[in-house]
């Protein structure tokens, strides 16, 4: 039976796992619970291929715990109760080495039903629950079950991982064995492969099929761009592909094409993605992409994830297209999403800044004298609401986080805040922006 170059290479411990160093590295979180055998319930958050299913298969390999796998696609209410049943008995004998460990791929399909099945056993340590989602957990994953549950993001492999994973895969697969191997270009490699161990690995797998016995085996631009255009169904045998159009569809959104746009959210629908999927990502770039160039953007996304569930499929695609449509051709601005970029940056550079005595809350009496409040200024007291004074730290000198891009909404909003503060404001030292 063929196995997949992908499932050949599964790591099998730690030390083989490529990438999450910040999760399995030296002293990392998930390799100290490996390590202490103690492993606590957590949920696997990261796109496809980055390594969730791996990570908990090295768990139950080295742990030597009993270990239940359950797949959220298959799996409904009755499923999962027999499984915690099994765990239950694992649990209470006397031969069990740990809490039994039960891993759920695909978690964020669970409806509420299944995920509050799951809530006793881990509330009374029956069971450590591992999930894995490609999805917010924020938002498919219960407020009870998340509260017991830590989630750890996992990152989209860097390219150094990815060679990384080139070279053992061509040092140690069998397939490659004997054979004449020329690495000559790996641009058009990492760039199909996306940060996705899978999907490189599918596209050395495509390429290897396409040659006779004893050709060399030679992987360039020209060679992984044309077997993918040959055969883009193989490259993506773990049913990833929809990744690819929703970057499509969100890009032709971003680039004010319409018709470009109601063509990817057909292919999304054709494909059978989830309604709500579409609609958060619409709602994402309401904010992200348009903000405050058209701000009802924002709320149109925001009404047509409601309308999702209230009217149903197959009448949800015309609210789905009505959004696209208005958010494509509407103007474009990502002034809000850069300027929470700008301000994390800077808290980063700057640490825990002091906040000003004159902004600080004072609820008693030893506050208020040690001069918390003091000399803040209440903008409703003065004439239209407003009156000048300092709200950020001294020391950071007001750096200049918003900057106005160049549509009527904004222009609107950089004069009425040059009218209030004027040149003298620090926010205001460069004009030419507003």
């Amino acid at each position: 039976m063929y196995e997949p170059l992908a499932e050949r290479l599964r790591p099998k411990t730690l030390d083989d796992y490529i990438g999450q160093r910040h999760l399995v590295g030296e002293g990392a979180v998930i390799r100290r619970m490996i390590e202490s055998g103690n492993i606590s319930s957590f949920i696997l958050w990261g796109p496809p291929g980055v390594g969730k299913t791996t990570l908990a298969r090295i768990i139950a390999e080295q742990t030597q715990v009993p270990f239940y796998t359950l797949s959220a696609v298959t799996s409904g209410v009755k499923e999962v109760r027999e499984v915690l049943d099994r765990c239950k008995a694992d649990a209470q004998s006397m031969f069990t080495k740990g809490r039994p460990v039960l891993f759920i791929d695909e978690i964020h399909r669970f409806n509420k039903s299944q995920q509050d099945s799951l809530l006793g056993a881990v509330e009374r340590g029956t069971v450590t629950l591992i999930g894995a989602t490609t999805e917010n957990p924020s938002f498919e994953v219960i407020r009870p079950l998340l509260s017991r549950a830590q989630v750890y993001v996992l990152q989209p492999l860097a390219d150094d991982d990815l060679l990384q994973l080139l070279h053992r895969a061509i040092a140690t697969d069998k397939m490659f064995s004997g054979r004449e191997v020329r690495i000559e270009q790996t641009d058009a490699l990492l760039r199909y492969s996306g940060g996705d161990a899978r999907k490189l690995l599918n596209i050395l797998d495509l390429v290897m099929q396409s040659l006779d016995a004893h050709e060399p085996f030679v992987i360039n631009d020209q060679v992984v761009t044309d077997r993918l255009q040959q055969n883009p169904a193989a490259f993506d045998k773990g049913g990833e592909m929809h990744y690819d159009i929703i970057s499509a569809f969100i890009k032709s959104i971003r680039g004010s094409d319409p018709d470009a746009a109601v063509y990817w959210l057909a292919r999304l629908i054709a494909g059978g993605e989830d309604p709500k999927f579409i609609a958060r990502r619409l709602c994402i770039l309401a904010a992200e992409d348009i903000g405050l160039a058209n701000p009802n953007a924002l709320l149109l996304a925001n009404a047509t994830f409601d309308i999702i569930d209230k009217i149903g499929w197959p009448e949800g695609r015309i609210p789905l297209s009505e959004c696209a449509i208005y958010l494509a051709t509407s103007a474009k601005s990502n002034s809000a999403y850069l300027a929470i970029g700008a301000a994390q940056q800077l808290v980063a550079q700057t640490g825990d800044a002091p906040v000003p005595l004159h902004l600080r809350n004072a609820p008693t009496k030893l506050m208020k004298e040690l001069g918390y409040g003091a000399d803040y200024k209440y903008a409703h007291d003065y004439p239209g609401h407003f009156v000048r004074q300092e709200y950020m730290p001294a020391q950071l000198n007001h750096p200049q986080l918003w900057q106005p891009q160049d549509n009527p909404a904004e222009a609107r909003m950089a004069d009425r805040h040059r009218r209030l503060w004027g040149d003298g404001h620090p926010n205001n030292n460069n004009t030419d922006n507003l």
